[in-house]
């Protein structure tokens, strides 16, 4: 269905997140371990942060990740401690650059992974709740597009996990009431370049995986002689559809309905479930 990385802490270039892990998201784009599908070639995008721009850098194309020339090079050289990046399985909509995640909002970056079931049957309703300010925006013609625009509607830039549920919620509710008994199924990711919020939730309870590194300065403490943790700060989180590779104990699954917020190193797991929106 799809495979991301949500990445924040001390600066790195991306290919040292898409490409050098054994597992690395480039490898994931066709042969995913834990995918839906081992192969994720309808395009890719990477999103990130820096210090000259409130708003983040965002690289989309419809090249499948393992092949892509334009990446490879701009990853050796874009430097950066907060990076998103995707590569997307369509689950029928088009294979276009609008379709790409992560999508961007102002200072804002979003992604998904997984699908609305019947969004074709119910798309014009929701579509229809996200602000009329919002709508123009919306160039592409995906699910998650539209769900970060409700979310943007209900709240996004002020209190992310309240306005996510409400998202989600709004899309549940309006689903079951076309007869599709469970509309939500995915993860979702949203930062504003300084907080992560990462969400694992799905109507039926049985969601796309979902995984969080140990603390570093453990993982530092358990294997002295591995270079790449010397090279990670201690606030380092990454946040993955699947592990970058197989050390043991580095990955902890993210729970079964549950939102994952991240805050300059810190981290809380919260229960997470949607909520109807009062106009729903």
């Amino acid at each position: 269905m799809c495979r991301w990385l949500a990445y924040t802490g001390s600066p790195v270039t991306l290919d040292e997140l898409l490409y050098k892990p054994a597992n690395s998201l480039v490898v994931q784009s066709l042969h995913s371990r834990l995918g839906a599908e081992p192969t994720n070639g309808d395009g890719f995008g990477v999103g990130w942060y820096d210090e000259h721009s409130p708003t983040p850098g965002l690289f989309r194309s419809i090249e499948p990740a393992w092949s892509d020339r334009n990446l490879r090079e701009l990853a050796a050289h874009v430097r950066s401690g907060t990076v998103f990046a995707h590569v997307r399985a369509t689950s029928g909509s088009a294979v276009q650059q609008t379709n790409c995640h992560p999508f961007r909002h102002d200072g804002w970056l979003f992604m998904h992974n997984g699908f609305v079931d019947g969004f074709a049957t119910f798309k014009r309703d929701l579509q229809l709740a996200v602000d009329p300010s919002l709508f123009p925006l919306i160039e592409g013609t995906t699910d998650s597009e539209t769900l970060f625009h409700l979310a943007l509607t209900l709240g996004l830039q002020d209190d992310p996990p309240s306005a996510v549920a409400a998202a989600l919620g709004l899309v549940e509710d309006t689903g079951q009431r076309h007869g599709v008994a469970y509309p939500v199924q995915g993860t979702v990711a949203v930062t504003d370049g300084r907080r992560l919020w990462a969400f694992r939730y799905s109507s039926e309870g049985r969601s796309r995986s979902l995984f969080r590194n140990r603390d570093v300065a453990v993982l530092r403490h358990q294997y002295p002689d591995n270079p790449v943790l010397h090279d990670l700060s201690d606030e380092t989180r990454i946040v993955v559809s699947e592990p970058l590779g197989d050390l043991r104990g580095a990955w902890l699954e993210v729970p079964e309905s549950s939102c994952l917020v991240v805050d300059g190193g810190e981290e809380e797991i919260l229960p997470f479930a949607p909520t109807v929106p009062v106009a729903a």
